[in-house]
């Protein structure tokens, strides 16, 4: 990986959704320069950010009603301690205490900006940190 975030894995996962893959490549760049340790894992339904563990993914999740969904869009996942309050946070749920995770819909390149790279930076310091 060349701190891109691109290789044919990502290709074949945006290969349904083309229109998508700038939003990828813009937010995979800010999360390789910001967060230590970047790893990813590109599965059926998901590429995961790692460091140490799991802190952050970009889907195609239903987090809206599909009337509701831009198109091109991207959901980014990440992973806190704390729920956010935000009304970008489409969807927050607690599957353990103390551990919230959060779905922010996505459907331009100037909404991958400094606040939602805060949280994606708290994020990677939270899974970094976690035993």
């Amino acid at each position: 990986m060349d701190g891109t975030g691109i290789n044919a894995d990502v290709l074949r996962f945006f290969a349904q959704h083309p229109d998508a893959l700038p939003l990828y490549e813009t937010l995979a760049q800010r999360v390789f320069r910001t967060v230590e340790n970047t790893v990813i894992k590109v599965q059926k339904t998901q590429i995961s950010f790692y460091n140490r563990r799991l802190f952050a993914c970009v889907s195609f999740a239903r987090v809206r009603k599909k009337a509701d969904c831009p198109e091109p869009f991207l959901v980014v996942t990440f992973g806190l301690d704390h729920k956010v309050e935000s009304p970008r946070v489409d969807v927050a749920t607690e599957p353990y205490p103390n551990r919230w995770t959060h779905h922010v819909l996505i459907s331009n390149t100037a909404e991958i900006d400094d606040e939602l790279m805060g949280w994606i930076q708290e994020a990677g310091r939270f899974a970094a940190a976690k035993r």
